[in-house]
């Protein structure tokens, strides 16, 4: 059920992520809280629930194990974001809702910074700017700007010359997000893992689910290749892999995004591309992103996203030839210094999206005692870890009794993804994946 697709991240080694080889799901075994997921929302679940009560007996499940999937194959940018634009969750949502969406993430963004210094992961402070070199992007900025001015936010408006002073690429105008990072995702996940080993809690790996039973008023119980889990509270954080259980959690639907990192850059280059906590993203939904590794690689991510289901392997194989392509042709465009760079990784991995652009953290109904989490939209590193601390204080009854935000629920919409409706879904992909285009161009235009 995980999306998984080829290729290795540039920091991973290869090497199970931080523990020992994981035993399996065999027999009948029980625990306090069963965690579906060893990603950064289920570690982060069992890492927060374990430091609040030292006692539970915890058990985390993985299909494979710790950040194989989506957690350990991003492109490590942490940074505010979640759901929609401002100016679009202030129109969907109020205003009210949208400044405290924005401090959520900003929050997590901070509780990421803390979690890695406190486990030992490196993570290099920066900034983020959103930039762009379109017409489509300037429209764009320019109602998150009037947005974020509005909701007395800070977030400066940056011109040209702002950004060129900043990496030496031409972009028109951007906002500024102070107090962001860069980091390794796969080693923040196996921190996490070795963390949650640490305090006691039980880690099975090569164990797909592949049912939930229980329901009116039975207890929970977990269904594996080779055995089951029975738990009073389970939380399934197996983010688009919801798809194939049958429970109503609206629609999650996994795509396949994709992203290449060049061999180290010498001095001149890195200096010319910024610092290794900075990132620049588009404007323009698709359109390729950049950062530089710890150990100086340019990585480039976005441009193309697969709906992969219902293509077969040698269709998929060939529109990722075709992803990795483009990235690194606009990569080779961003700077003459990378003229000659080689590129040395290229992988991809799996996110999914809602049709609102929100996640879904929430008690899945008509099933007493089992939460999900999962559709984050792309902007999952920091709040993942957000929603596990979110559940672990729901779970043992000390969470927020404020207003819940709008990711705060049950499901989210359902969309048309099978069937006759499938060309739609992919036509909408490639009209995105066109703007996309338009605003990354065939090269970034004069110099000067």
């Amino acid at each position: 059920m995980t999306l998984f697709a080829p290729g290795t991240p540039c920091w991973e080694s290869g090497e199970p992520a931080g523990t020992d080889p994981l035993s399996s799901v065999r027999g009948r075994i029980a625990a306090d809280v069963a965690v579906v997921g060893a990603g950064l929302v289920g570690l982060s679940t069992a890492y927060h629930l374990a430091e609040r009560q030292p006692s539970l007996d915890i058990v985390v499940v993985d299909a494979r194990r710790p950040a194989a999937g989506a957690s350990g194959r991003g492109t490590g940018l942490l940074g505010p974001r979640v759901g929609p634009p401002v100016d679009r969750a202030v129109r969907r949502h109020g205003p009210a809702a949208a400044r405290r969406m924005h401090r959520a993430s900003v929050e997590a963004v901070r509780h990421v910074v803390e979690l890695c210094d406190r486990l030992g992961v490196p993570c290099a402070d920066g900034e983020q700017i959103v930039a762009a070199r379109s017409r489509a992007g300037l429209v764009s900025l320019a109602r998150q700007a009037a947005a974020y001015r509005a909701l007395d936010l800070e977030v400066p408006v940056l011109c040209a010359a702002d950004i060129r002073r900043r990496v030496d690429v031409p972009y028109h105008a951007g906002l500024l997000h102070r107090h962001t990072a860069t980091l390794d995702p796969a080693a923040l996940t196996a921190a996490l893992a070795r963390a949650c080993v640490a305090k006691g809690v039980r880690l099975y790996g090569d164990s797909p689910l592949r049912e939930v039973r229980g329901g009116d008023g039975h207890r929970p119980e977990l269904v594996f290749p080779h055995g089951t889990l029975r738990a009073p509270k389970s939380v399934l954080a197996v983010n688009a892999g919801v798809a194939g259980l049958g429970l109503p959690v609206g629609t999650v639907l996994g795509l396949e995004v994709h992203a290449v990192a060049t061999e180290p850059l010498g001095h001149e280059a890195r200096a010319l591309l910024g610092h290794g906590g900075l990132a620049v993203i588009d404007a323009v939904p698709l359109a390729p992103y950049f950062r530089l590794s710890a150990d100086g690689r340019l990585v480039v991510g976005g441009g193309t996203a697969l709906c992969p289901d219902g293509i077969g392997p040698r269709r998929r194989a060939v529109l990722r030839v075709f992803a990795f392509h483009r990235l690194e042709q606009w990569l080779r465009a961003l700077h003459p210094a990378l003229a000659g760079v080689e590129v040395t990784h290229r992988w991809a991995g799996g996110i999914g999206v809602t049709a609102d652009g929100l996640p879904v953290v929430g008690p899945v109904r008509g099933r007493p005692g089992v939460w999900y989490a999962g559709g984050c939209n792309g902007h999952g590193l920091a709040m993942s870890v957000a929603h596990g601390s979110y559940l672990a204080a729901t779970l043992l009854g000390d969470g927020d009794t404020g207003e819940p935000l709008p990711w705060h629920r049950s499901r989210a919409p359902r969309l048309p993804v099978s069937g006759p409706a499938r060309p739609f879904l992919r036509a909408h992909l490639a009209a995105m994946d066109r703007t996309a285009r338009r605003a990354a161009g065939p090269a970034l235009g004069p110099r000067g």
